[in-house]
C-alpha cells in the first residue's frame, strides 16, 4: 500500500464528513455531526499517515526528501492543513456547523489532487534549487497561512447569510461567490484543456450557470425554512471575531512564508526578490490582508466590509496558488 493509495482514500473520507457536516445543518441532528466530527479526524490521521509514508518512500527510492515539492503534495498538505485548523476551531468554539463549510473545500482540494490528469503523484528527484531545508519552511508556513484564509472565506459566507437579510445583501454575496467561483472555474478549466483559453470558459461559464441556479432556487425557499437554517448559524459576532482571528493567523504565517522564501531565493539564485509572478502575486495577497487587517485595527472595520474583504482575499490566493502556475517563471517547476 502506497502513500498516493492511502491519500486517495482520504479524498473520500473527507467527502463523507462534509456530508455529515452538511446533514446535521439541515436535518438538526446532533448524531450527523458527531459523526462526522470523527470522520474528519480519521480522515486527518489517514492524511498524516499518507504524507508520512510518501516521505519514507522517498528514501527507499534513494531520492529522500520532504513531501513538498511538486502541486500534488502542496494540495494535499493544503487539504491537511485545513482540516486541522477546522477540528482546533471546532473544539474551540463548540460548534459543528462550520464544517459544512469548510470540509467540503479539503475534500475538493484531495479530489483535484488525486483526479485531475496531468497531477503525477510520483515521487520524482528534487531540482538543485529545491534541496535545501528552506523549502520545508517556506512551503509549510505559506500553505498555514492559506488554509487559514481558505477558513476564513468560509466563515466570512457564512456571516454574510447570516446577516444578509435583505435583498441587498444577500445580491452582493452572490455576486462575491460569483466572482470567487469563476476566477476558479476558469483557471481549472484552463489547466483541464491544456491551457486552451477558449475552451475553458466555455466550461467555466455553464459550471457558474449551475451555480445561480443553485443560488436561485435557494433564494426562492420559504423565508421561514431560511430563517431556521441561517438561525443554525453562531451568532454574526462570534463568525466576525473568528474570522479576524484566523486572518490574523493567516496573515502571520504568509509573512513568514515570504520571507523564508526571500532568504531562500539569495541562498539559492542570489537575491531575495526577483520579480517571479508567484513572488509578486504573493506580495499582493499580503497587501489585501495587510489593508484588512489595517482596517480593522486602526479604522475600527468589522462585519460586512471585513467579510467583503476576506472573500476578495481568497480570490487572490485561488490565483497566486493556481492561476499564477500557468505562468512562466521560476516557481512554475514545482506547480506551487
Amino acid at each position: 500500500m502506497s502513500g498516493s493509495f492511502v491519500l486517495s482514500i482520504v479524498t473520500f473520507v473527507y467527502g463523507l464528513a462534509g456530508f455529515l457536516y452538511i446533514s446535521a445543518w439541515i436535518f438538526r441532528k446532533q448524531l450527523f455531526g458527531r459523526v462526522a466530527t470523527w470522520i474528519a479526524l480519521i480522515g486527518l490521521i489517514g492524511n498524516t499517515a499518507g504524507i508520512l509514508m510518501r516521505w519514507v518512500e522517498s528514501y527507499q527510492l534513494g531520492i529522500g526528501h520532504a513531501p513538498f515539492s511538486n502541486l500534488y503534495e502542496s494540495l494535499v498538505f493544503f487539504a491537511w492543513v485545513i482540516v486541522l485548523i477546522y477540528l482546533i476551531v471546532e473544539r474551540k468554539i463548540g460548534n459543528r456547523i462550520i464544517g459544512a463549510f469548510t470540509t467540503p473545500i479539503a475534500c475538493l482540494v484531495m479530489a483535484y489532487a488525486s483526479l485531475k490528469p496531468g497531477i503525477p503523484s510520483t515521487i520524482q528527484p528534487l531540482i538543485p534549487a529545491l534541496k535545501s531545508n528552506w523549502l520545508i519552511a517556506h512551503v509549510i508556513t505559506c500553505f498555514i497561512g492559506y488554509a487559514a484564509f481558505a477558513l476564513a472565506f468560509g466563515i466570512s459566507a457564512m456571516y454574510l447569510m447570516r446577516r444578509g437579510r435583505d435583498d441587498e445583501e444577500i445580491l452582493w454575496l452572490k455576486i462575491t461567490r460569483f466572482l470567487v467561483l469563476f476566477v476558479f472555474a476558469a483557471l481549472f478549466s484552463r489547466v483541464l484543456f491544456v491551457h486552451n483559453w477558449l475552451l475553458a470558459f466555455t466550461v467555466a461559464i455553464p459550471i457558474c450557470l449551475v451555480f445561480f441556479v443553485i443560488v436561485f432556487l435557494v433564494h426562492k425557499m420559504p423565508a421561514e425554512s431560511k430563517t431556521r437554517l441561517l438561525d443554525r448559524f453562531p451568532e454574526a459576532r462570534v463568525l466576525d471575531e473568528l474570522g479576524y482571528q484566523l486572518i490574523l493567523l493567516g496573515f502571520l504565517f504568509l509573512s513568514i512564508g515570504i520571507i523564508s522564501g526571500a532568504v531562500w531565493a539569495n541562498s539559492a539564485w542570489g537575491r531575495y526578490w526577483g520579480w517571479d509572478p508567484k513572488e509578486t502575486w504573493s506580495l499582493i495577497t499580503w497587501f489585501v490582508y495587510a489593508t484588512l487587517l489595517h482596517a480593522r485595527m486602526t479604522r475600527g472595520w468589522h462585519g460586512k466590509r471585513i467579510a467583503y474583504l476576506s472573500m476578495f482575499g481568497f480570490a487572490a490566493v485561488i490565483f497566486t496558488y493556481f492561476g499564477v502556475n500557468l505562468l512562466p517563471g521560476l516557481h512554475s517547476y514545482g506547480a506551487f
